[in-house]
């Protein structure tokens, strides 16, 4: 496979982790391009390319990661919460009820943020808060960290192979994708 494509296959639906992953990696360019978008419209206002920037940024949030944060409630969190060891329980917990929490916080921050992405893709000059872009940026680096480093290791050991073909199925089924 060449090196220069410019974005990496995404995994199958019978790799669910490798797919929530792979969420996060577009959560991330996402990101990145919101944490532009300020100095961008300093500079240049809701030119073409914010509009385009704004369309593409509502886009991934208003579809795709609502998705993402569904996977994660209605599968993956419960399949570990009826499967993780006695000995990981208690920090499980502490991790289910914190992500829970940023999923909520999130929503919150999106409501606004969404407004403002909205009015820039209509090519009005709006006032975007950094502040409110950080934020939302902070909190979904700090989720991700969360999912990345404790709770995709603990469903690696905890998870039996049915759990992770019945995750992946419901998340295909989600998406609106028929098995193959």
């Amino acid at each position: 496979m060449p090196s220069d494509l410019l974005f990496a296959a995404a995994p199958g639906f019978d790799q669910p982790l490798a797919v929530l992953k792979h969420c996060h990696d577009r959560i991330r360019k996402q990101l990145a391009t919101l944490q532009k978008l300020p100095e961008h419209l300093q500079k240049h206002g809701a030119d073409e390319q914010a509009q385009t920037a704004a369309q593409g940024i509502l886009r991934y949030f208003i579809q795709a990661a609502p998705l993402h944060h569904e996977d994660e409630e209605h599968d993956l969190l419960p399949s570990l919460q009826a499967s993780v060891s006695e000995s990981e329980r208690a920090q499980f917990e502490l991790h289910l009820s914190k992500i829970l929490e940023q999923h909520q916080r999130m929503a919150g921050l999106w409501e606004q943020l969404k407004q403002v992405l909205i009015c820039i893709s209509e090519a009005q000059t709006c006032i975007i808060d950094p502040g409110l872009i950080n934020a939302f940026t902070n909190l979904y680096a700090d989720h991700m960290a969360i999912e990345e480093n404790h709770i995709a290791p603990l469903a690696a050991k905890s998870l039996s192979a049915e759990q992770f073909a019945i995750m992946g199925q419901h998340m295909q089924e989600r998406r609106g994708i028929q098995a193959a």
